[in-house]
């Protein structure tokens, strides 16, 4: 990770991944917009897994770091959940919604960011 990151960016990617979010992408969006510092995007494959993703995050946000979302959008509906959570915005997409609105091609400007759990998380698995 970047050393001038906020070093809890990687505590919102664990928690997008702790559900097998596919492809998350973090967009730092510092000097493109006034609304966050970073846009973390990911994907469900059904409307059930992209709520559970959703939900995931927000408990462990919160029980593991007691960080609360300042506001969650479509929940229920489960094809784009929106959480604010102030310097970050987490996307979770139906991936077919993911496709449809392109927000990395419309940030395109915006630099790709990796942290390191994003690294472990795509790194082979080595059993015994």
């Amino acid at each position: 990770m970047t050393d001038d990151l906020d070093p809890s960016l990687d505590l919102y990617v664990q928690a997008v991944l702790g559900k097998k979010a596919i492809n998350p992408v973090i967009l730092d969006v510092r000097g493109l917009s006034s609304i966050a510092d970073f846009f973390i995007i990911c994907s469900g494959s059904s409307n059930r897994q992209v709520t559970a993703i959703a939900e995931y995050i927000q408990t462990d946000l919160k029980k593991e770091h007691g960080i609360r979302p300042y506001m969650v959008e479509g929940l229920k509906e489960g094809h784009w959940v929106l959480l604010d959570y102030g310097h970050v915005i987490i996307h979770v997409f139906y991936e077919s919604v993911r496709d449809f609105y392109d927000l990395e091609g419309l940030w395109i400007d915006a630099k790709r960011i990796t942290t390191n759990s994003m690294v472990n998380a795509s790194s082979p698995q080595t059993g015994n």
